[in-house]
């Protein structure tokens, strides 16, 4: 008796940090099968933003915790596209969240040559928090921050 293999289901991105849109389209991703995830690489990261809040392996480590997820992975980045791992790994999907589509994202091309589906704003259709987010660029919370007392501190 053979098994049938289940589908595999890539999504990429920087994962820096790791937020709640992250965690949505993870999950989302695994309804489809088993998820593959790859985080760039810190030099990708600073080409980006200019910096990297958190370095590949603590991003790899939190999302490695993350429910549906058969590995977390490297590539090689160096032209700006996850391609490399697409060729290597051969996923059933490569699965995108809200803010990425047919103009802006360059893997399309290899997917089809591939036979590669694509999956479209999984996770929702709006990025949770764009990579360049800070708190001084959303303004002042309507909401008050939740405050614990402790025991080890008065502040």
């Amino acid at each position: 008796m053979s098994e049938e293999k289940k589908p595999t289901v890539m999504v990429s991105g920087g994962f820096d940090p790791v937020h709640v849109g992250h965690i949505r389209m993870i999950r989302e991703a695994a309804e489809y099968g088993d998820v593959i995830v790859i985080a760039n690489s810190d030099d990708w990261l600073y080409r980006k933003k200019g910096f990297n809040f958190m370095d590949f392996t603590s991003r790899y480590e939190i999302l490695d915790a993350i429910k549906g997820v058969v590995l977390v992975d490297s590539v090689d980045d160096s032209d700006s596209t996850v391609c490399e791992a697409i060729r290597r790994h051969k996923p059933t999907y490569f699965a995108n969240g809200g803010d990425r589509g047919r103009d802006n994202t360059p893997e399309v091309m290899l997917c089809k040559e591939l036979g590669v589906e694509l999956l479209w704003d999984i996770g929702g259709s709006e990025k949770a928090y764009p990579s360049l987010h800070t708190p001084a660029q959303s303004g002042p919370s309507d909401v008050p921050p939740n405050r614990v007392k402790s025991k080890y501190s008065e502040r």
